[in-house]
């Protein structure tokens, strides 16, 4: 059990990677704490990672609203007794070019992505501190690394979410708190089937920009986030985790 005794805190964990990340946790040791606007969803994987023997608590978190991030917390720390783990996983994707981005749609996408990775942090360092250290994991992207010919506001955004994540990790590695982010490729979940995914054609090209020539799955990067939850990670901080089929390297 590689998280026997930690207490997890997940943001967008109703479904896709966040789900995935909270069913990997809690089958190995961890009590994981899932917040999402998704209800019905959210309750949903709450029930099927209490059934299968793990234990999980479903919150209701909009990311960009700071009083539901303290609330998210505090309902952690009441129901198991601290925080270790912070996984800013909630996000959205959005294809648009520079022109066709509009200034309502450039503050959405950067306060969801960006602004919640702030917020989720903020409110997770002071009960970090008090369990003697923790470990953040934030859910960039292969885009943060690499321009793109569309996606101009999630590119942006998710740069921010890069270097936020070295400030954090500078910032907090005197007690003991880590902070590290994963950049995913292509990855099959509910935000990317209906946009890049929504065709066979466009199945087939997104897997063929890969050089390990497949679309990338929520366990593969739900395997990179454990590893940096886990102690097995404890020299590492500030570093930024690729997982994406070679995408970014070429």
């Amino acid at each position: 059990m590689r998280l026997e005794g930690k207490v997890a805190l997940i943001s967008g964990g109703a479904r896709g990677m966040g789900a995935t990340e909270a069913k990997m946790f809690a089958r190995e040791g961890a009590k994981v704490v899932i917040g999402d606007v998704l209800e019905e969803e959210g309750r949903k994987t709450e029930a099927e990672i209490n059934e299968t023997g793990g234990e999980c608590i479903f919150v209701r978190l909009d990311v960009t609203d700071e009083y539901l991030w303290e609330n998210a917390v505090s309902e952690a720390v009441a129901r198991f007794g601290k925080l270790d783990i912070l996984v800013n996983n909630a996000g959205i994707f959005r294809t648009e070019r520079v022109e066709e981005t509009s200034g309502a749609l450039w503050d959405q996408v950067m306060n969801i992505n960006a602004k919640g990775v702030f917020l989720g942090t903020k409110a997770a360092i002071p009960e970090m501190r008090k369990a003697g250290g923790g470990s953040i994991i934030n859910i960039s992207s292969g885009l943060a690394l690499v321009g793109s010919d569309r996606a101009s506001a999630y590119g942006a955004s998710k740069g921010a979410v890069r270097l936020f994540t070295k400030s954090t990790a500078i910032q907090y590695a005197a007690e003991g708190i880590r902070a590290n982010s994963v950049h995913p490729g292509i990855i099959e979940t509910p935000m990317t089937l209906p946009t890049i995914l929504n065709t066979e054609e466009r199945r087939e090209q997104s897997a063929d920009r890969h050089p390990l020539g497949r679309i990338g799955q929520p366990e593969d990067i739900a395997y990179g986030v454990l590893f940096l939850a886990s102690d097995e990670a404890s020299f590492m901080t500030g570093s930024e985790l690729v997982i994406d089929g070679g995408l970014t390297a070429q």
